[in-house]
C-alpha cells in the first residue's frame, strides 16, 4: 500500500506566528517539529499497513525537513523548481495521500493559524468551478484525477473543521487551537504527534471506506490576488482572462493541468510583485 503525504508547516505542532518561521533561529527549530510531525504520520501510516511511503515538503522553499531525522522507509521530495508544486510525484500508484502541517485558506476563519491560499504574498482567494477552495481542497481534487483519496489531515482545529466541509470524512488531527491568525492554543509536541500517529494508522486502516474528490471537466478557475500588477501580469499566457482589476480565470479540460496552469500563474504573480525585471541591471 503506496501513501503519498504532502507537508506544510503552518500546521505543524507548536506553530503560533508567521515570525517563528522567519526569524533564522527560531525557523530551525520549527524545521525539527515539522519533520517530526511527519514522522510521525508516517509511523502511523507503516503500523496501518503502508508499505511505501513519499513525502513531499511543501513549505516556502519546499526544502524544509531534515532528511537526516527522517523516518529512513520513506523517501522526500524537496526543492522548488516542481511543476506539480505540493503535490510533486503523485500519480496514479499511490493508494491515498496525507496532509501534514496544513493550514487553512486566507480569510475562511479569523482563527485559523497563519491562514494562506498557496502564496500568501499574491493569493487573495480561489475558486474551482466556483467554489472556494484552499490548498487542501484543491490538491485532494488534483490528487482526485490520478483516483487518490484524501485521508488524513493535521492542523488547527479551525482548519480540520474547514477542510472536512469538502471532505467529511476524512481523519483529522487537531494539533492546536486557532485563536487569531497569529496565535494558538498550543499542545505539547509530543502529544500531538501521538495524536498525528494514531489517527494516521486509522485512517490507513479505513482506506477502502474513503472515494476520490473527482471533478470533471472542464475546469475552471479564478484566482484574485492582493494586487492588480499581479493579475495583469498572468495575462501574458493567452488563455487568461481578467474578470476585473485583480481576478483572472482560465478553463482547461481536466483538473491536474488546470492545476499546473494555476501554479504557473502565481509563479508570475509572485515575480511580478515589486516588478518583473526590477531586479535586472539594464
Amino acid at each position: 500500500m503506496k501513501i503519498f503525504i504532502s507537508a506544510d508547516i503552518e500546521g505543524v505542532s507548536g506553530v503560533a506566528t508567521n515570525q517563528q518561521l522567519k526569524t533564522p533561529s527560531e525557523y530551525q527549530r520549527f524545521r525539527k517539529l515539522m519533520t517530526q510531525d511527519v514522522n510521525a504520520a508516517i509511523e502511523g501510516a507503516f503500523k496501518g499497513g503502508a508499505t511505501e511511503v513519499v513525502v513531499a515538503d511543501g513549505h516556502g522553499n519546499m526544502s524544509n525537513i531534515f532528511i537526516e531525522d527522517l523516518d529512513p522507509r520513506a523517501r522526500l521530495v524537496q526543492g522548488s523548481n516542481r511543476v506539480m508544486c505540493q503535490l510533486e510525484g503523485l500519480d496514479e500508484s499511490f493508494d491515498a495521500m496525507m496532509f501534514v502541517g496544513h493550514h487553512g485558506r486566507e480569510s475562511a476563519s479569523e482563527r485559523t493559524t497563519i491562514s494562506h491560499t498557496l502564496a500568501g504574498i499574491c493569493v487573495k482567494e480561489m475558486k474551482i468551478n466556483g467554489k472556494v477552495v484552499g490548498e487542501t481542497e484543491m490538491n485532494a481534487m488534483v490528487a482526485g484525477d490520478f483516483d487518490v483519496p484524501a485521508i488524513f489531515i493535521s492542523g488547527d482545529d479551525a482548519y480540520v473543521a474547514e477542510v472536512k466541509e469538502t471532505l467529511p470524512n476524512v481523519e483529522g488531527a487537531v494539533v492546536k487551537r486557532g485563536i487569531d491568525r497569529f496565535s494558538a492554543e498550543l499542545i505539547h509536541p509530543e502529544v500531538a504527534q501521538q495524536l498525528i500517529r494514531e489517527k494516521a494508522e486509522i485512517a490507513v486502516r479505513r482506506i477502502s471506506e474513503f472515494v476520490a474528490l473527482k471533478v470533471e471537466g472542464p475546469v475552471t478557475f479564478e484566482i484574485t490576488f492582493k494586487a492588480t500588477n499581479q493579475a495583469m501580469m498572468t495575462t501574458t499566457i493567452p488563455s487568461v482572462e481578467m474578470l476585473n482589476s485583480e481576478t483572472i480565470t482560465f478553463t482547461c479540460q481536466d483538473m491536474v493541468t488546470a492545476y499546473k496552469h494555476m501554479w504557473a500563474c502565481v509563479i508570475i504573480a509572485m515575480t511580478a510583485t515589486n516588478g518583473v525585471l526590477g531586479h535586472v541591471n539594464a
